[in-house]
């Protein structure tokens, strides 16, 4: 790889890229500048934050009650919506000048795209999907923690030579910080010098879905393999406890389940109160995404089934059996919709 724009000893600064939707910061966004905010003091720097768009400065507020010791923000028509080449040239610019140690972004379909077009054009590495950030005690170096398929490898990657170290961060992994409305920062506009030139690619229409966040459910009831695609019979416990519905790859990939309900390392990581688990056998792909709930109930035929070792009770009995009469029971003694 050829070399950074800057070496590791000129570099400093913490710098989380912000993203936005309909006048509010995602919730991504707010997660990394909660986690960046411990790094930062962990290294001894500062925090920015970057925030791109057209008018979009009101949010610089939020953004500082969230951590954020510093908001840069860049405002201009072709900023608007969201495209590779006016972005990447921005961001580029600012980090060839500012020389930050660390840039942080989140694993969305737009963050993706933007951290693989920064790494190749700042001729730096990136670690991509995170599950955790870390601080490496003796090498003072970002440490990115990330699942590998197969035989449940888990690594823990860094960047020692190049700048800045890189990495995007799954929704869900951190949890959204407390805003703190004493907390000081400051606002710099910077100058951007954007031309038609510089969008090759023209949006001509944009239509999103609203998708389901399982990151923020506090209830989650799960189907995997063993539900053999009987999600109506989960969709009646999850009405019972008052829950949102998950699903392991598996069973997205059979079509019984919308994509953006898929939970685990190529899907959500959560970390509801409750986890209810059924039919899924708990490969470290899935059980990632899952590991921080608070109480987990797992009910899977296997009685050696992996996801025994990560539940808090553990069900070894068929689903189809025991989910019946713990819904007829819930609805005699309902559960409260508020925990």
């Amino acid at each position: 790889m050829n070399a950074s724009p800057y070496s590791p000893e000129e570099a400093s600064g913490v710098w989380v890229y912000l993203e936005h939707r309909d006048g509010k910061l995602e919730g991504v966004s707010l997660e990394l500048l909660g986690r960046s905010r411990e790094l930062a003091q962990e290294t001894g720097e500062s925090l920015t934050a970057l925030l791109l768009g057209e008018q979009v400065e009101p949010l610089a507020e939020e953004a500082i009650a969230a951590g954020a010791d510093r908001v840069l923000v860049a405002e201009h028509a072709l900023l608007g919506q969201y495209t590779t080449e006016p972005f990447t040239k921005v961001i580029t610019g600012l980090i060839v000048e500012q020389r930050p140690n660390i840039l942080l972004l989140g694993a969305t379909t737009n963050g993706r795209d933007l951290a693989g077009r920064l790494a190749v054009r700042l001729r730096t590495g990136l670690t991509a999907d995170c599950t955790d950030l870390s601080i490496g005690p003796k090498s003072g170096l970002l440490l990115g923690e990330v699942t590998g398929f197969g035989h449940g490898i888990l690594a823990t990657i860094e960047c020692p030579v190049h700048r800045p170290q890189m990495a995007t961060v799954r929704p869900g992994v951190f949890p959204r910080p407390v805003a703190d409305p004493t907390h000081s920062g400051k606002v710099e506009r910077v100058d951007v010098i954007l031309s038609a030139s510089d969008q090759p690619v023209r949006v001509v229409k944009q239509t999103s879905r609203r998708a389901a966040d399982v990151t923020q459910a506090e209830r989650l009831v799960i189907g995997g393999r063993g539900m053999e695609g009987d999600f109506a019979l989960l969709r009646r416990l999850a009405k019972a406890v008052h829950a949102d519905v998950g699903a392991t790859r598996v069973a997205v990939d059979q079509g019984w389940v919308r994509e953006d309900r898929m939970i685990g390392q190529t899907g959500s990581v959560t970390r509801p109160k409750l986890a209810i688990i059924c039919g899924a056998s708990g490969a470290m792909q899935f059980t990632v995404g899952v590991k921080d709930s608070e109480t987990i109930i797992a009910i899977n035929s296997d009685p050696e089934a992996p996801i025994f070792e990560v539940a808090d009770y553990c069900v070894a009995e068929d689903a189809f059996q025991v989910i019946p009469p713990l819904i007829e029971a819930l609805r005699r003694e309902p559960v409260e919709e508020k925990s």
